[in-house]
């Protein structure tokens, strides 16, 4: 095993986790440096192996972004011999996550309770659709069911009467593996102090109501349920996208100073007099009619002019890109954002990069996703099977 890097180098995580939120949570702790284990279920391994297409030269693109710089090893914990290598590895690691449906590792005799006997220290991080507790706790959960249920669908999309949208990214899925990420990383500070593990619980419909933390704002004083706003904001005005000559621009002129800083940028100072923009609160009330006004203006002009001009004039502005342009720009470049990293089968392929930087302890995405049970002999061996116990457990086809 090459020596890992960064601020978690010397956590072993076991990740027992599919698709999206679990291996989020995974690839992120893989990424500081922890050493990351993928158990992967025989026959087939991750179901991400088979969302396809895309795929890179046979490889299932979706599998790969979210599995890089992990080690995998597949199980079949159907078997005796499968759970007897399960329980070697959980027995000396520092993390397991899993994101299987409630109930699922009891069944495999691999439950929280029955984790703490077997290795006190260590921390348990379950992800499921609505967490360990309450009515739902039952049920299972898809990024889909979660953005409607917490309220995400209903402020999401053009606006009134309109039909409800999803966020366009699998945003429940994606927080969820965030939230999980600093849950485990909390539970290991506070394990530090004390020397003992303990059960990290997030779940698909709570990261979905952490992003209505504004929308929530307004229900709770005002008895209001906000809709749908389009690009616009539920609480600030200009802050939004508006069309241009050959695109579309951002533009964040919330504030007053900003506000009178773009009037004079794009030629509108007329509007300074005008009492339904006065303030920020006459702008809100007044969106409906704000918006033509401004849009009218900025469609005279390509977006990278009035990029150019609003920047000089220090009003907080962006274009609109497309994935493809994301990858392409100089800052994303800069922010080692988007990297290359070598697939065993493929060779070299491209990944996003970790949205954390660390001064002393940099992480780092180093290696691509494994090919299914490509680091089983080596896992085997560094857990103390020998040669003969590690050809049985072939043989047996509890590994693969």
């Amino acid at each position: 095993m090459t020596e890992r890097k960064g601020p978690l180098a010397g956590v072993t995580v076991i990740e027992l986790a599919h698709i999206m939120a679990g291996p989020v949570c995974g690839m992120m702790l893989a990424d500081m440096g922890a050493d990351v284990i993928k158990v992967e279920k025989l026959p087939g391994g991750d179901d991400s192996r088979r969302m396809v297409p895309p795929t890179v030269d046979g490889e299932s693109a979706a599998y790969m972004m979210m599995n890089r710089n992990k080690r995998g090893i597949a199980l079949d914990l159907k078997t005796e011999g499968g759970k007897a290598v399960l329980r070697r590895l959980l027995a000396s690691a520092d993390v397991a996550v899993e994101n299987y449906r409630m109930g699922t590792m009891e069944k495999l005799g691999f439950g929280e309770a029955a984790l703490k006997a077997l290795n006190p220290r260590l921390v348990y991080c379950a992800i499921s659709g609505f967490g360990r507790s309450g009515p739902l706790a039952d049920q299972g959960g898809f990024d889909l069911i979660a953005q409607g249920m917490s309220g995400l669908m209903s402020i999401t999309g053009e606006g009134p009467g309109r039909p409800p949208v999803k966020v366009g990214a699998p945003v429940t899925d994606i927080t969820a593996g965030l939230l999980a990420a600093m849950g485990v990383l909390a539970a290991l500070v506070e394990r530090n102090r004390t020397g003992e593990g303990q059960g990290v619980d997030t779940s698909l419909f709570e990261a979905g109501i952490v992003h209505t933390y504004w929308q929530s704002a307004i229900r709770f004083a005002t008895g209001n349920d906000p809709g749908p706003m389009g690009s616009a904001h539920p609480l600030n005005a200009p802050y939004q996208a508006f069309p241009t000559a050959d695109g579309w621009i951002n533009i964040g002129a919330a504030n007053q100073n900003n506000w009178l800083r773009l009037l004079d940028a794009i030629g509108a100072a007329h509007l300074k007099d005008d009492p339904r923009f006065a303030d920020n609160a006459s702008r809100m009330a007044h969106l409906a009619a704000l918006e033509p006004v401004l849009s009218d203006i900025f469609r005279a002009r390509p977006t990278a002019e009035w990029l150019a001009l609003l920047e000089r004039a220090g009003v907080p502005a962006g274009p609109v890109l497309s994935i493809g342009e994301m990858h392409d720009h100089p800052h994303t470049i800069a922010r080692d954002m988007v990297v290359e990293v070598d697939h065993a089968r493929v060779g070299p392929t491209r990944a996003i990069g970790l949205p954390v930087k660390f001064s002393r302890t940099p992480g780092s995405v180093e290696t691509g996703a494994p090919t299914l049970g490509q680091h089983s002999r080596a896992i085997l061996a560094e857990h103390g099977f020998d040669e003969a116990a590690i050809d049985r457990l072939f043989a047996e086809k509890a590994v693969a």
